[in-house]
């Protein structure tokens, strides 16, 4: 059996763009161009508070973000990460671990509220042998499911159907932001 093609012409330009920055950073600093913290999308968008709307931030403290994943395994996959870029969830010290779960929570509460799922799927994966695509920034998974969302574009030709655009689930997540009851804490 024969894995079928799927078209993401897309994904060229994403691509793309990583050969360019990367260009710019050699040009510059060759250095700087070696160094794999400036092809983390994470610590780039935390440095980038007034594009916030841009990168799909939802959310931003003090500490860290909560995000759109702009390549979900379904709509309204959350990410969140703290600003301090670590590879591991033990490299960051106690009070850090602390503002990672609270951001946690608040995206587990955030999703309830703006797309009430039947389900979530969370997780973190450490490191690149864990399937980790920014493994010098750990950062989390949230992942909305509802009852028989995998239909048989999943399972006859291995595709996911994402029903609205990142726009509008980033717009619902806002709106939510602003209309929810504070998560309880403790």
């Amino acid at each position: 059996m024969q894995p079928e093609d799927l078209w993401a012409p897309w994904r060229m330009a994403y691509l793309r763009g990583l050969d360019q920055q990367r260009d710019v950073l050699l040009a510059a600093d060759p250095a700087a161009a070696r160094d794999t913290s400036d092809r983390n999308f994470l610590a780039a968008y935390w440095r980038s508070p007034d594009l916030d709307e841009a990168h799909l931030v939802i959310l931003r403290d003090a500490s860290g973000l909560i995000l759109l994943n702009r390549y979900p395994y379904a709509n309204g996959h959350l990410l969140v990460a703290l600003g301090d870029a670590r590879p591991t969830l033990l490299d960051y010290d106690p009070p850090q671990r602390d503002a990672f779960w609270r951001l946690v929570e608040t995206a587990f509460a955030l999703m309830r509220h703006a797309l009430a799922p039947q389900g979530i799927n969370f997780g973190i994966n450490e490191g690149t042998a864990a399937g980790a695509g920014v493994p010098e920034h750990l950062h989390a998974h949230l992942v909305p499911r509802w009852n028989a969302d995998t239909n048989f574009m999943s399972v006859i030709p291995g595709v996911r159907v994402i029903p609205a655009s990142l726009e509008a689930v980033a717009a619902s997540y806002r709106e939510s932001l602003r209309t929810m009851p504070a998560p309880r804490v403790g």
